[in-house]
């Protein structure tokens, strides 16, 4: 890997360090109990007539249950009229290229997509969505998919913090401040940094013109850079090109290519750092960040290598793939030339660890093992950091089986904040991590059944189970990346992706929320010689050690299958 590699590596770090530091403490400021937030002044007048439009007491907290019924209720109207938009996309203004009503069953694989902050797209955006449907229907769902994920978050937090309580927040003003305190401004700063640097903004319609050598090329237009920002910052992933960040007039050259991996790593990090601040006990912010960290940091180490070394059978005959002043150098093919394979897989390692499955390179084209990464990030549950808001109740998830494995290994009591973990809480906990693995293999090994679903696949043996596992990884765990090897706009891949997004995002929002509530009502224990502590270097490499084992007992027989077997087959 040469020098420009770790460079780039090095910079995404320190970015993320400093705004873990800076953005942390905000983001504990807003979700907190007090009264007064920063940006009061600015923020709190728009707030309060939402509010009253909504006819929301923004005073007023709501138990578990009453939350996950208004989490759910607002999701699904907002799904509806999204699948509505879609349908009448052909009827509706600002729509300058012409495109037609969406199908319906694409539409429902659509509108189920954003809703769960998926953004897995069976289609080309620039010949399918106007700029209407993206501006006003996908990007609005960039917005509020990120937001429902943060308030759960929040949540839980509040469930293990307070005591004797039974409610944990209001989900609505949770969504509204997470909108209009963290992503609107840091979306429209990121949009402005993007529009300075070529990324598209405007509302044309697709142009034709000629080029140099006297071809004819078709450039779309719209309002990428605002969508582009919001995408991933929010850990959506879902772009106005098929190509994605791949796309020059969606991710032009490095600087914005460094923007957009720091903006899909900003806010997860930084929740850890709110996380220890409103527990009241920074070392445990510091412990999940720590996990979250060696988690994606192993990865990019483990990928931006592997691509950099190239293709041993292109090596084998003869092939020069070194990094030279004439060459990007590597495994270069499905890359672009302007990021190198180096790039992609920092990027790659970025957003698979994140939700988000924006891509700027073609992940298929990975060599077996490099491939490996992302598609084991998200076997993770997308924890490295994970998602908006889901990332950090993932880790917590793990957090609490840790201290109860810990509990089992040297007879302490299972307790987590002083709150004793509990028959109830493990449960809960076991449904959290036993639901989407079940999605996972059930509808991936359904589907190398039927010959239906095979015929959708470009490639057969390990790599195509590769690219099937990796759809419904992708999907289950709300990432949204594919292996650009399956064709999955088909009423099989449509209907289930769906099924499997729906499940991956709501089976698991409720368990966690009937978490906080259960961990709510209990009363704090002191610490006494039987508890196991929690803010310590040897509790954050158990609970890495607890996600890798966990992981890897359930997935390992499928990867060994599928990219190690095509690793040691020289199927390169």
């Amino acid at each position: 890997m040469t020098l420009a590699g770790w460079m780039q590596l090095a910079a995404l770090v320190a970015a993320v360090v400093v705004s873990t530091r800076l953005l942390g403490p905000y983001l504990a400021k807003v979700y907190g109990d007090e009264r007064r937030a920063p940006g009061d002044r600015i923020f709190l007048p728009v707030e309060r007539a939402i509010y009253r439009a909504c006819r929301v007491d923004p005073d007023r907290e709501q138990r578990w249950t009453v939350y996950a019924y208004s989490l759910l209720a607002f999701s699904a109207v907002s799904g509806l009229v999204l699948y509505a938009q879609l349908r009448l996309q052909g009827h509706l203004p600002l729509n300058p290229d012409g495109m037609k009503a969406v199908p319906a069953g694409l539409s429902f694989n659509t509108a189920v997509s954003f809703l769960t902050n998926t953004n897995w797209q069976n289609y080309s955006g620039e010949s399918t969505m106007s700029h209407l449907t993206q501006m006003g229907g996908l990007a609005v769902h960039n917005f509020v998919s990120a937001a429902c994920g943060a308030a759960v978050a929040v949540a839980l937090i509040r469930g293990l913090v307070r005591r004797r309580s039974n409610t944990i927040g209001n989900f609505w003003v949770d969504l509204t401040r997470t909108t209009t305190r963290v992503l609107l401004p840091l979306a429209f700063a990121g949009a402005m940094v993007l529009v300075s640097q070529g990324v598209v903004q405007n509302f044309h319609a697709t142009r034709t013109v000629k080029t140099v050598e006297g071809a004819t090329q078709s450039i779309p237009g719209g309002p990428v850079a605002s969508q582009e920002a919001i995408k991933n910052l929010g850990e959506n992933g879902g772009g106005p090109y098929n190509a994605n960040a791949a796309h020059p007039l969606e991710n032009p050259n490095p600087i914005t290519d460094l923007l957009i991996m720091w903006l899909i790593l900003a806010i997860p990090f930084a929740l850890t750092f709110a996380y220890g601040r409103m527990v009241k006990d920074q070392k445990q912010g510091w412990v999940v960040f720590a996990a979250m960290f060696a988690l994606w940091l192993v990865g990019a180490l483990i990928a931006m290598p592997l691509e950099a070394g190239g293709n041993p059978n292109l090596s084998a005959l003869g092939a020069n793939q070194q990094t030279t002043a004439l060459q990007s150098g590597g495994n270069m093919e499905g890359k672009e030339i302007r990021f190198g394979a180096v790039g992609c897989g920092l990027f790659a390692d970025t957003t698979t660890g994140t939700s988000t499955g924006s891509i700027n390179c073609a992940h298929d084209s990975m060599v077996p093992l490099g491939g490996a990464v992302p598609l084991v990030n998200m076997m993770l549950g997308e924890i490295s950091p994970g998602g908006t808001g889901s990332g950090l109740y993932g880790m917590l998830i793990f957090a609490l089986t840790s201290v109860f494995i810990a509990g089992l290994m040297v007879g302490r009591t299972p307790e987590y904040l002083g709150k004793k973990i509990q028959a109830v809480e493990m449960k809960l906990v076991v449904l959290y991590l036993l639901v989407v693995p079940i999605a996972i293999l059930s509808f991936a090994g359904a589907s190398v059944l039927l010959k239906t679903a095979l015929s959708s696949l470009g490639n057969g043996g390990p790599h195509g189970l590769s690219e099937m596992v990796y759809a419904f990884t992708s999907v289950s765990n709300n990432n949204g990346s594919a292996f650009a090897g399956l064709s999955g706009n088909t009423q099989w891949f449509n209907t289930t992706f769906g099924l499997c997004m729906l499940i991956g995002r709501f089976l698991l929002m409720v368990p966690v929320l009937a978490i906080a509530g259960s961990l709510a009502r209990k009363q704090p224990v002191p610490p006494s010689a039987g508890t196991f502590p929690t803010g310590t270097p040897l509790f954050a490499a158990l609970l890495t050690a607890v996600v890798v084992i966990v992981v890897g007992l359930t997935y390992f027989p499928v990867v060994a299958l599928g990219p190690i077997v095509e690793h040691l087959a020289g199927k390169f």
